[in-house]
Order: structure tokens, then sequence, then C-alpha cells
């Protein structure tokens, strides 16, 4: 049984979900070793326009690491396990594509950490996240004390690592944790998304999120030279001319990605 489920839809919308139902998709070393190739693949896949990421079963999208695989571990492994974390989640976020965390149900520790690496999260209406790692006496170590802070502000990273809570999907969307909330399905909802993302002028999608993730610790005035350049590198894509043209002539654009 594969442990990541991967298929690419029409459009080049690429979904994975991760598929340990009966431990409520926790992550282990496999889990992350699978999800690296699905990101190697899209990366690999010049047709591929988003990366959708969910969990199987319903209950959970990822309900945290896996404490029976970490229990026993020394300082040295611990260490290991967290770089391995860190590198793929760092990864998923590096891919040009937009990434987009498709949240059913739980959210935490790890997968709470999965979800900040994406760039955009759709949660139904049982959506739960946490980072409750201080209740086990660990800290978060797949990128949640840093992501986290970068997602919500210095104030509510510290409330949720300190504590341990979790919060349901209203005060997740209202801290800026959730960018989408949905009443149905959330893979459903967020697959609807990436369709309308890669509907877009693909270049344009890609450089639009380098130009925000470039310029966004950047100096604004450097932030603002960065964003030219990459508008000014859309007018050499035959993109740009499909768009424009379709939009005068008051038709679909039929873009190629070129």
């Amino acid at each position: 049984m594969s442990v990541v489920l991967h298929e690419v839809l029409d459009g080049g919308v690429h979904v994975a979900k991760v598929n340990r139902p009966n431990a409520l998709n926790a992550l282990d070393r496999a889990v992350l070793d699978a999800l690296d190739a699905v990101v190697a693949a899209v990366r690999a896949d010049s047709g591929a326009r988003a990366l959708v990421i969910g969990g199987e079963g319903g209950k959970a999208f990822v309900a945290g690491a896996d404490i029976s695989a970490m229990a026993a571990m020394s300082p040295i492994e611990a260490e290991a396990f967290s770089a391995a974390g860190q590198g793929v989640f760092d990864r998923i976020s590096a891919l040009p594509v937009p990434v987009i965390a498709a949240v059913g149900g739980f959210a935490l520790g790890g997968g709470c950490e999965l979800a900040l690496a994406c760039d955009l999260v759709v949660a139904g209406p049982k959506a739960t996240f946490g980072q409750p790692e201080v209740k086990l006496g660990v800290i978060p170590g797949f990128g949640g004390t840093q992501r986290l802070v970068r997602r919500v502000g210095v104030g509510r990273a510290l409330d949720l690592c300190l504590t341990g809570r979790m919060v349901k999907v209203d005060e997740a969307s209202a801290i800026g944790l959730v960018e989408r909330v949905v009443d149905g399905d959330a893979l459903e909802a967020a697959v609807g998304l990436a369709r309308e993302i890669a509907a877009m002028g693909p270049v344009a999608v890609r450089l639009c999120k380098r130009a925000i993730y470039e310029g966004k610790d950047a100096d604004l005035g450097a932030a603002l030279l960065g964003e030219r350049s990459l508008f000014a590198l859309c007018f050499s894509t035959a993109d740009q001319k499909e768009g424009m043209a379709a939009f005068l002539e008051r038709r679909a654009a039929r873009f190629t990605g070129a």
C-alpha cells in the first residue's frame, strides 16, 4: 500500500493524499520520502500547474508526526528526523507552482506544519489546527515555530505553541492560518481552486508566486524593483501575447505556458 496516493488530473493539477488513515495519516520517514517523490515529480513535469495535498480517510489531514516512531529517538536521531521533515517541507514551499493544502479534519503538529508549508490552505467545517508538541515535552520540529510566526504573527504563534491548544476552522480563518473556508469537502474545493489557478497564464502564476515570496521580507524598494523585472519578463512570453490578444478579441485565452 502506498503511503501517499498521487494522481495527475487534466489541466496539470497534481493531487497527493497521505494514505495512513488508520494512523490518522501520521508522518513517518516513509511518508516524508513519498511526499518528496511527489515534489520531484511535480518539479519534473513541465505541464504541472498546481499541487493539492490532502489526507485519506476524512478524519485527519495529518494528525502529526508518528509519536510511536519518535518516542525512543536519541537527540541525534531526532535532529535527523527534524532535518528530513524540514527539507521536504522546504522543497514543497519552493515549488514554482502553487501548492494548496486541503484540510478536512485534524492538522496537528506535523500536519499543521505541512499545511503551513503550502501556499494556500482550504479548510472544511471540521478542520482543526494546532501545535501540541509542548504536551509531549518537545517543540515543533518541522518548521512550526518559524512558519507559524510568519503566517499569524508572534503573539498568536506563541499562544498556539506555548499552550498546545487546538483551534477550530473559524478561529484559524480569523487569525490568517486559513485562506478559504468551505462548507463541503475540502479536497474537492481545493482541486476546484487549483483548476481555477491552472486556467490562468502559467508563466504569470509562477512569476507572481516568485515575486511575492522574494519580496515579502525585502526592503520595499528592492522588492518593487524585483516586481518590475518580473513584470517585464512576462512580456517576453507567448502567454502574454495570447492573453492580451484574447482580451482584446473578447475570447477565452489559450495559454501554453510558453
